[in-house]
């Protein structure tokens, strides 16, 4: 095992068990969780917002086509 990997390991071990500050490994997880949530909630409004253009009613003022 290399020696750095093994220090980062313990520094996360550390992180989790409050010991030294930062991030913990559940926290990450949820971050990583809510960030492809929102992800994936933008996609969804930018395809309804898509649709909603597709159908609105024409204005009366529109033309229809014929003079």
């Amino acid at each position: 095992m290399h020696p750095e990997a093994l220090r980062n390991w313990v520094r996360h071990a550390e992180v989790d068990d409050g010991l030294r500050p930062g991030i913990t490994t559940d926290d990450q997880a949820r971050i990583t969780e809510l960030e492809r949530e929102v992800r994936e909630l933008r996609r969804a409004n930018e395809i309804l917002k898509t649709s909603a253009a597709f159908s609105q009613p024409r204005s009366s003022t529109a033309r229809s086509g014929s003079p």
